[in-house]
């Protein structure tokens, strides 16, 4: 790719095609830390509809300096939109197909080879049985879903594009905790020693606590502000967690927006019975 291209595209980011988003790819594979760069690919794979812009969607945030630019840019009219000259090129090519002659092409009919004996067809039977209608059953659950199909974020979202890019599956930090020897730290003994002392003074002294007078107000007890969950859930964010293999968190997600939209608790509930499906076949 040279700078004219580049520069065409940096004007005019929805003209991107697949052969300028492989070519940016090799470019960044060079200059990996090539922000602009990273930014038009990410444009181009959400062209093609690829399963790999998701994944780009975080490699990208993790070379951005400022992600709201970033946010600002996945949810603007120029990226979601489609080229209008790119999408009246298709249809006029798909327009222009003269039909000159037909064919009708026979499928062909493979002969299997017959299995020897019974007791071989059992056995064979047995076992692909049940792996052929798990595999296949997944394989419905994953197309319903649309897994792997780009993320939509829209400009109200910010919550579900942080969630994003969080690590689908957060491991503890262990450390090895470090044994006391008492007998090394005669400080801390002596410290414990004041403290039990303290507590005995105080007991023997059995100090009256007086009761609160009539009128006066008792101090508020303070409770922490509980942010409503509902409120931030969004499709978006359902499908964000299903991305990351939080199957729980999902189900919970559509339970809630069966909730907020009543209108779609069907479909929200044919998508819970899918990631039951895909929860129990992944187990």
């Amino acid at each position: 790719m040279n700078v004219t291209d580049y520069t065409y595209l940096i004007n005019k980011p929805d003209a991107i095609n697949e052969k300028q988003t492989d070519a940016l790819g090799k470019v960044l594979d060079e200059f990996p830390f090539f922000q602009s760069a990273r930014a038009l690919r990410l444009k181009g794979l959400y062209n093609q509809n690829s399963f790999k812009y998701n994944y780009a969607l975080k490699v990208t945030a993790a070379h951005t300096t400022d992600r709201t630019v970033l946010f600002d840019f996945i949810t603007s009219d120029t990226f979601v939109a489609i080229q209008k000259g790119l999408y009246d090129k298709k249809v006029l090519e798909l327009l222009d197909i003269n039909v000159i002659d037909l064919e009708i092409i026979k499928p062909e009919i493979k002969v299997e080879p017959k299995i020897n004996t019974l007791e071989q067809s059992i056995l064979t039977t047995i076992k692909g049985s049940n792996q052929k209608e798990v595999d296949e059953t997944t394989k419905i659950a994953v197309d319903k879903l649309e897994i792997g199909k780009p993320l939509d974020f829209s400009t109200n979202e910010k919550h579900s594009f942080q969630e994003w890019l969080q690590l689908s599956r957060i491991q503890p930090i262990e450390r090895e905790k470090e044994v006391l020897d008492i007998s090394k730290t005669p400080i801390l003994v002596d410290e414990k020693k004041k403290k039990a002392e303290l507590i005995d003074k105080f007991i023997e002294a059995s100090p009256k606590i007086s009761p609160i007078k009539q009128g006066v107000a008792s101090p508020a007890y303070f409770e922490p502000n509980k942010q409503d969950n509902s409120l931030l859930m969004t499709e978006t964010l359902a499908r964000v967690y299903l991305e990351q293999k939080k199957y729980q968190k999902a189900i919970q997600a559509y339970e809630i927006l069966i909730l907020k939209y009543p209108e779609k608790s069907s479909f929200f509930a044919d998508r819970i019975s899918d990631i039951k499906i895909l929860q129990q076949n992944n187990n």
